[in-house]
């Protein structure tokens, strides 16, 4: 029999972060949110992204980094610029990725989806390989969580309106649209990039 916090996808990189927890008892994890981060903002590249998630972020290394200490915050899976994932929440846990938010007049969005990462910013456009293994890693939330329709991915200002901007106008959503009908019901490889 298998409990909370068995979805680990294989092929990924696995690092449990510690800001995660139970979903509340009988919530149907319905929602796919995409997000984007940059540490320090506008910069790519180097492990400050997992640090902060893993709640080692050193403070001292960047003059941003002091704005965000003691910030604790996660989601379930990370693509990197160069297409790479990396998991740090279990997919049937709740990570800490929406914040105050609310989707459809239901609040706590944390409660019942699934957050995505992408290493970008509202400035740079992302990389082909990030919207492929985008696409394959929705895929496959979608085959375990049947419930994620193309109406429900959304970005994380739709559901934070007012109070996040990402993934951003860079993010090209009429793309990763296209990719998951074109895709839909494949069940495409996640490690494809």
């Amino acid at each position: 029999m298998t409990g909370p916090g068995d979805i680990w996808l294989p092929g990924l990189e696995h690092r449990p972060s510690p800001n995660a927890d139970e979903r509340p008892a009988g919530v149907a994890v319905d929602l796919l949110v995409i997000h984007s981060i940059s540490l320090p903002p506008g910069e790519f590249g180097g492990g400050h992204i997992g640090d902060l998630f893993l709640n080692r972020l050193d403070t001292g290394a960047h003059p941003y980094f002091a704005e965000i200490a003691g910030l604790r915050v996660s989601a379930h899976l990370l693509v990197r610029r160069d297409g790479s994932a990396l998991q740090f929440v279990a997919l049937d846990r709740r990570a800490w990725h929406a914040g105050i938010s609310s989707f459809c007049g239901r609040e706590r969005c944390n409660d019942f989806s699934i957050g995505i990462e992408l290493e970008g910013s509202d400035e740079v456009p992302y990389t082909e390989s990030q919207y492929r293994r985008l696409d394959a890693l929705t895929a496959t939330v979608r085959s375990l969580f049947p419930a994620i329709v193309p109406a429900r991915i959304v970005g994380h200002a739709d559901i934070a309106p007012g109070r996040k901007t990402d993934p951003g106008p860079q993010f090209d959503w009429g793309r990763y649209q296209d990719l998951i009908a074109r895709h839909d019901g494949e069940g495409r490889d996640i490690n494809e990039s």
